[in-house]
């Protein structure tokens, strides 16, 4: 400890949080609303009764959960280029940056997992509500718009907030992509100042007492939940 070196916190930690970590919260608030939505939709596609769409539900969860995080971030990184080329009738790639790349993959990613969550809110509510929103005249989007997602939602929330803190963990990844997230700001510093176990050592820290805090509020939450129920 006698060689540690704590200033070179204190002097690079206005660069840390106002960089770094505003990325870091900025793709992991983005990623979570954008995978939210999109793994709501999944979710009644993989609950539906049309057998062609619950397979292309069930193929797209299954494949994006069983490939590490860490290629499916290098494959959008040079494959979204071309895919948009080819949206678009482009004759070459369209310029991508690292943080629109890397948008879309969190989004895409973690969908497959808010799926899976709210396929199990989605069940959890009983059988009888939705017939009764079918009683009283009431469609299927209807009777899930009005009735089933916001239950399945409340009941959901702790665990959608965990899988949250999941994904604020997964961000560091971008790392690789050379994107100045906490750890990319950190690593910048370390690398500068020559003082990489200071510096890793206090994103370590920065992260256990983020994550922490934040799964003792989600227990809480969890417990009103509960209650509520």
């Amino acid at each position: 400890m006698i060689n540690f070196d704590f200033d070179v916190i204190e002097r690079s930690w206005v660069y840390l949080f106002q960089t770094g970590m505003a990325f870091t919260l900025e793709l992991t608030g983005l990623a979570m609303v954008g995978g939210i939505v999109i793994g709501t939709l999944l979710a009644m596609m993989r609950l539906s009764s049309n057998k062609l769409i619950s397979t292309v539900a069930t193929t797209y969860v299954n494949l994006i959960r069983s490939v590490p995080l860490v290629l499916v971030i290098f494959w959008f990184y040079f494959l979204v280029p071309y895919i948009g080329a080819w949206i678009i009738g482009a004759n070459e790639p369209i310029k991508v940056g690292a943080f629109t790349s890397s948008l879309i993959t969190f989004i895409l990613f973690e969908a497959a997992y808010y799926c899976e969550i709210m396929r199990a809110g989605i069940q959890s509510i009983p059988r009888g509500q939705v017939w009764a929103g079918q009683a009283l005249g009431m469609n299927y989007w209807q009777t899930m718009g009005n009735i089933v997602l916001p239950q399945a939602f409340r009941n959901m929330i702790p665990v959608l907030l965990t899988q949250t803190i999941v994904l604020f963990q997964d961000v560091s990844l971008v790392y690789v992509l050379s994107i100045t997230d906490f750890v990319g700001a950190a690593s910048k510093v370390a690398q500068r100042d020559g003082r990489l176990v200071e510096m890793y050592l206090f994103v370590a820290v920065v992260y256990f007492v983020l994550c922490f805090s934040l799964s003792l509020l989600v227990k809480r939450l969890q417990q009103k939940v509960a209650i509520i129920r």
